[in-house]
């Protein structure tokens, strides 16, 4: 079901009765839409996890077409967007919380590590740097942000193709201790949409096992 957080912030989730542990998912740069619902629901079943997906930009009504995404990311603000990935993780009301986000989804999962409010963190294909293309004043670079929290309770799920995560800045990741799962000729984007013709149906499904594993501690 669809929620408003206290911030205004809409968000869709599902709740598990005596949930051990709660999720919450930051969504792709096109933000909260049915796909996430369904995601949201069917996590929640398998996983037997409270689970809240959150809106990206909240208040805004954006095109589908990426350079209108892309120019609004340029405007995001880090604080606002963690307190509201935060407000998410309270209203579930486990005692642990995983979180776990994709493409600009999953740079917020970097930039979140920063914070002791989440217990386990999975970011698939984040950026590890801020695109130029996004650059703005509340915008800070993951990486450092990593370098300051709690890289140790990430794993970052990486398609060896993806020119968003370059050998380079993979390399940064794990040497700030990052847990790093590469998968070969994936591109960005293989594992969270079926929709999209770059999913790979194998990857992924290893991809979302190794998080479920990652998020319990296993």
């Amino acid at each position: 079901m669809r929620i408003v957080l206290p911030s205004g912030t809409q968000a869709s989730v599902s709740l598990v009765d005596k949930a051990a542990m709660g999720l919450v998912i930051a969504p792709d740069i096109f933000g909260l839409r049915p796909l996430f619902d369904d995601m949201v629901e069917r996590l929640s079943r398998e996983w037997q996890m409270s689970v809240i997906a959150v809106e990206l930009f909240p208040g805004q009504t954006l095109s589908e077409e990426i350079a209108d995404r892309f120019a609004a990311a340029a405007h995001l603000d880090d604080e606002l967007h963690l307190r509201d990935l935060t407000e998410a993780a309270n209203y579930l009301g486990t005692s642990r919380v995983g979180l776990m986000g994709f493409c600009i989804g999953g740079m917020y999962c970097f930039k979140a590590g920063r914070s002791s409010r989440f217990d386990r963190i999975a970011s698939f294909y984040g950026m590890i740097h801020v695109p130029e293309a996004w650059a703005g004043p509340g915008q800070g670079d993951p990486i450092n942000q990593l370098r300051a929290g709690h890289p140790d309770r990430v794993l970052a799920l990486i398609g060896t193709q993806d020119p968003y995560t370059p050998p380079d800045h993979v390399n940064e990741l794990r040497a700030v201790g990052v847990s790093v799962r590469e998968y070969p000729e994936a591109v960005h984007a293989f594992a969270h949409d079926p929709a999209r013709p770059v999913h790979r149906p194998d990857d992924a499904a290893d991809a979302f096992s190794a998080t479920r594993n990652w998020l319990f501690g296993n």
